[in-house]
């Protein structure tokens, strides 16, 4: 059985992040690049499946510029088997994200796609949704636990109050939360055999004729810097406050 990852180039999320002046982007100079933690936690639960003898093979798959290889080989490192960059050098919104992986999929014999449930950056959380739609396929969402089989996949979903689980039909598309797993470290010969793992590229135009972006983003800017805080002396001194100043009550 083999599975598709799809992997997205984020922002490391320790940094520190500065609007532009202008209100055009993200300051990304000196800003490290990492694989979307809720991807990477996809990637841990292909590579547990596989070692389980559950699937044969792992495709991870990116979208973006040369750069995103990097994060690529990254997932090779911990242990995927090839990689395909959907080269892009213009934004790519989760609709047309989702209209390309549609067409890798097509290409390939692959009987399921899991990957992080959103991105850390835009935190649309529509990429799996769309996905499943244009293929047709059935989706999983918010897997705390996955169980596969030859021919069905069961998931455990955390709600509230307590855990629903799903079963679904293959193919499918099953997207991950945090508590699925904790992702490995990618060992350093892991990193050296990686160089050396199959990468294709293929440009986003010669899998999807229509590159209109449905959401565009039309500015960036910091939310506001918040208030020092104070001391008051008294119940009603505070009570004053909330009412008069803080307008909460």
């Amino acid at each position: 059985m083999k599975v598709l990852v799809p992997v997205k180039s984020v922002l490391d999320y320790a940094a520190k992040i500065k609007v532009k002046p202008d209100g055009s982007g993200i300051e990304k100079d000196g800003i490290k690049q990492i694989v979307n933690p809720f991807d990477e936690i996809a990637v841990e639960e292909a590579l547990r499946l596989k070692t389980a003898g559950k699937i044969s093979e792992i495709t991870v798959v990116g979208i973006g510029p040369e750069e995103v290889t990097t994060q690529l080989r990254y997932a090779m490192a911990m242990g995927a088997d090839q990689a395909i960059l959907i080269k892009s050098l213009n934004a790519v919104d989760s609709d047309l994200a989702a209209r390309a992986i549609t067409e890798v999929f097509k290409k390939g014999s692959y009987q399921l796609i899991l990957m992080g449930k959103q991105a850390i950056d835009s935190d649309s959380g529509q990429t799996p949704q769309l996905l499943a739609g244009y293929l047709e396929i059935p989706h999983a969402s918010f897997a705390s636990k996955v169980e596969l089989s030859a021919d069905k996949v069961k998931v455990t979903r955390e709600v509230d109050g307590g855990f629903e689980v799903v079963e679904s039909s293959l193919p499918a598309i099953v997207s991950t939360d945090l508590r699925l797993n904790e992702p490995r470290y990618a060992p350093l010969p892991g990193i050296m055999k990686a160089k050396t793992k199959p990468l294709e590229i293929i440009e986003l135009h010669s899998l999807v004729n229509d590159l209109t972006e449905k959401v565009k983003v039309i500015k960036y800017h910091s939310p506001e810097a918040r208030k020092a805080g104070r001391l008051v002396s008294s119940v009603d001194e505070l009570i004053s406050a909330l009412k008069n100043e803080a307008k909460v009550i």
